[in-house]
C-alpha cells in the first residue's frame, strides 16, 4: 500500500443520506471494522440495520433523538465540538437489531461496527460513565474518553477518543497491535478519524513496521480517517492546530495489549523519573 492508500478522505458534500466517509472491511482489505461519519442536518433521519454487527454510536458533536427495536432515548447529546474536552455521548446498539436516528441540532455521528454475537442489551453511554484519562507526560501529553473500552460490555468493539493539544505528539511512544501472541500483544485492526482545529490545518501520522516493509508518513487532514492494519502508529499535532482523532478497534480477542516500539520504549521510563 502506498501512502495515500492509507488514507479515506471525507466528502465535501453528504450523500442522500448523510454519509461522508465509509469504511467497511472489504474496502479496507481486513475482516473485523468498518467505520462511517454522517452529518445530518436539524430533522433529518437516519436508519440502519445492524446484521451481524455491533454497533457504537458517538455523536461527536450536535444532539439526537436515538431509538433501537427495545429502547429509545431523546435530546441525547452535550457537546457541539468535539473540542470542547467533554467526553460524549454515545449508544451500544447489538448486532440483529436496529437503530433510527433523529438529528434534534445539526449532527455529526460516528457509526462504528464490528462483529457481533448478540451478547448484550441495546444502551445509552452518557459523559458520566465514559472514563476520563490524562496520558503521557510534556509534549506527549493528551486527553483520553475511554467510549468503550474491554471493561465494558461488548463482543468486539473498543472505542476511544484523544484530544491531542497542538505542539504534542500522539499514540507515543509508537506502539502496534498486530499480532495474535497474548498475553504480551493482541491483533487489532484500527481506524483513526482525524479532526483539526482551526479546520484548515493539518497533522501528521506515520505507519510503519519493525523490518520497515511498511514505511509511511502521512499528512491527514481534517476529516481524514487512516486506517492501520498493521504496524506502529505514532501521530503528531503541530504547533497551532489541536487534533482530536476517534479510534476504532476490533480482532479475534476484544483486548487491547501493545508492544511498544523498542527503540523508544525507555521514554515512558524518563516520565517515571
Amino acid at each position: 500500500m502506498s501512502a495515500s492508500e492509507w488514507i479515506v478522505n471525507s466528502a465535501s458534500v453528504p450523500d442522500t443520506d448523510g454519509r461522508v466517509l465509509s469504511i467497511t472491511p472489504e474496502s479496507a482489505g481486513w475482516q473485523y471494522v468498518g467505520f462511517e461519519v454522517f452529518r445530518l442536518s436539524a430533522g433529518q433521519q437516519l436508519r440502519q440495520e445492524t446484521g451481524g454487527e455491533e454497533v457504537c454510536l458517538v455523536l461527536l458533536g450536535g444532539k439526537a433523538d436515538v431509538a433501537t427495536s427495545q429502547h429509545s432515548w431523546e435530546q441525547v447529546g452535550q457537546r457541539m465540538s468535539v473540542f470542547e474536552r467533554i467526553p460524549p455521548y454515545a449508544v451500544y446498539v447489538p448486532s440483529g437489531d436496529h437503530f433510527e436516528v433523529t438529528a434534534v441540532t445539526d449532527l455529526e455521528l460516528a457509526v462504528c461496527r464490528a462483529p457481533g454475537k448478540g451478547t448484550h442489551e441495546a444502551r445509552l453511554i452518557t459523559p458520566p460513565q465514559i472514563e476520563v484519562e490524562i496520558r503521557g507526560k510534556g509534549n506527549a501529553e493528551r486527553l483520553i474518553h475511554q467510549i468503550l473500552p474491554e471493561q465494558e460490555p461488548a463482543d468486539s468493539l473498543l472505542v476511544v477518543e484523544v484530544l491531542t493539544p497542538n505542539g504534542h505528539w500522539s499514540s507515543y511512544p509508537p506502539h502496534k497491535h498486530d499480532e495474535n501472541r497474548l498475553p504480551e500483544e493482541s491483533y487489532l485492526e484500527e481506524t483513526y478519524y482525524h479532526k483539526i482545529e482551526p479546520e484548515h490545518g493539518f497533522a501528521i501520522q506515520r505507519v510503519y513496521t519493525d523490518d520497515r516493509s511498511t514505511n509511511e508518513t502521512m499528512i491527514v487532514k481534517n476529516g481524514d480517517a487512516v486506517l492501520v492494519p498493521r504496524g506502529y502508529h505514532p501521530v503528531s499535532a503541530p504547533p497551532g492546530y489541536d487534533l482530536y482523532y476517534l479510534n476504532v478497534m476490533a480482532g479475534p480477542v476484544r483486548t487491547w495489549k501493545f508492544k511498544n516500539d523498542p527503540d523508544h520504549e525507555w521514554i515512558m521510563k524518563s516520565w517515571r523519573v
